[in-house]
């Protein structure tokens, strides 16, 4: 078997507010750049990546990935990760890795977490992530922790959620650190409290809030202060353990992370860590060196969302829920529209490799939305509400 041809096409999906976050707004959607590959047996498999209109960027890798046989991995790692010094992207050998397994697994028809080891789980809880918010369903915006804590209340409503996250680093610390504190109250001692200011607070301040929160014991800080060294001063002055979705994002940082006893839990992400595979070789390393693990999520669609699902049935100690901006999307280009949640956790699509097929008429649809709407993150993630700011490390 032997790839023939790589499509993409970039889409954007309308989500129901506006999302803030430290580095920005999400304007109202999401985007994602769809990728298939083509075999010469007729078998096509599906990826994503995010990060803006990825077309580009995948084409140069076409020549590279022409002629290869799907099965042939690590190969294909090589040739499109490890040998290009200008291009090496492992969000772009994430979204072929999905979609060679797709691949593989309609091939025998068996499942993407069959040929990753086997499900120990059959469907995966996720949390209630939150954001303040422009523009929110009814009309309004977010300005004061209420108004999340009362988003939180309707999530746990509608989807059955057990636990929730803040996206913090936008508005006074303070501020943010009583969403939880709100949150604890309103919820009870057995709902999981997280917050993530994606590494832009000081130290201290990071250090100030964490040990205010204490008090209702979060499940994990995530990502405090900025980097390495800053989450291992924050980590030796608090106690709630400190996660990360950022430092370490890599291979090449995971041995300098845990000798520095920067992290407790890391947030497994398919693109920063090269695949379902990846994901699964640092799994290992967390396990051999006592640290958690927890997913990661990165504005995915439904082809990802499958590829997350697969991945995470297969690594027993994944036991908490994970994280999933997929309850703001108002669709999906997937074939029967979102996939459902159930008390709080989606099920792992059934059927050979992921499960999951494209709808051509949605993907008409969102490619469309996506000529008419633009690449925002071209013009980095702009508060337009707040036109010349910026985003700092240690502004907080």
């Amino acid at each position: 078997m032997k790839i023939i041809e790589l499509r993409t096409r970039t889409v954007a999906i309308p989500t129901d507010s506006k999302l803030r976050h430290s580095s920005g707004v999400h304007p109202g959607y999401f985007i994602r750049t769809i990728l298939e590959l083509v075999t010469d047996e007729g078998l096509v498999g599906l990826g994503e990546v995010g990060g803006g209109d990825q077309r580009g960027a995948l084409a140069k890798l076409a020549p590279r990935l022409i002629g290869m046989d799907p099965f042939h991995l690590e190969a294909i790692k090589l040739k499109v990760l490890r040998s290009i010094y200008y291009l090496s992207n492992a969000r772009l050998y994430a979204a072929i890795e999905i979609a060679c397994l797709d691949i593989q697994g309609k091939a025998f028809g068996r499942s993407v977490g069959d040929l990753l080891g086997g499900a120990v789980r059959h469907e995966v809880p996720f949390i209630a992530y939150l954001f303040w918010r422009y523009d929110r369903p009814g009309g309004g915006d977010d300005t004061r922790a209420e108004d999340i804590a009362d988003e939180c209340e309707a999530l746990r409503e509608r989807l059955g959620v057990t636990a929730m996250k803040m996206k913090a680093g936008v508005e006074d610390p303070g501020e943010e650190a009583r969403v939880l504190e709100l949150c604890r109250e309103r919820l009870g001692e057995g709902f999981g409290l997280r917050i993530d200011p994606n590494g832009v607070w000081s130290v201290p301040t990071a250090v100030r809030i964490g040990r205010r929160l204490e008090a209702v014991a979060p499940e994990y800080f995530e990502d405090p202060s900025w980097g390495l060294l800053g989450n291992a001063a924050v980590r030796e002055q608090v106690r709630t353990p400190i996660a990360t979705n950022m430092y370490p994002a890599k291979f090449d940082d995971l041995g300098p992370a845990i000798r520095l006893g920067a992290v407790d839990v890391v947030l497994t992400d398919l693109h920063y860590w090269e695949g379902p595979r990846g994901v699964k070789e640092l799994a290992a390393v967390c396990r051999t060196f006592g640290l958690g693990v927890a997913m990661h999520s990165g504005t995915e669609f439904g082809i990802e969302l499958a590829a997350m699902l697969h991945t995470a049935s297969t690594i027993p100690e994944m036991i908490t829920p994970g994280d999933a901006h997929y309850h703001y999307l108002t669709d999906d280009v997937i074939a029967g529209g979102p996939m459902p949640y159930r008390d709080g956790a989606i099920a792992v699509p059934t059927g050979p490799g992921l499960g999951v097929e494209l709808d051509p008429e949605k993907m008409d649809k969102y490619e469309r939305y996506f000529e008419e709407h633009g690449d925002y993150y071209a013009r980095f993630h702009v508060d337009e509400r707040n036109p010349d700011w910026v985003p700092t490390v240690g502004g907080f």
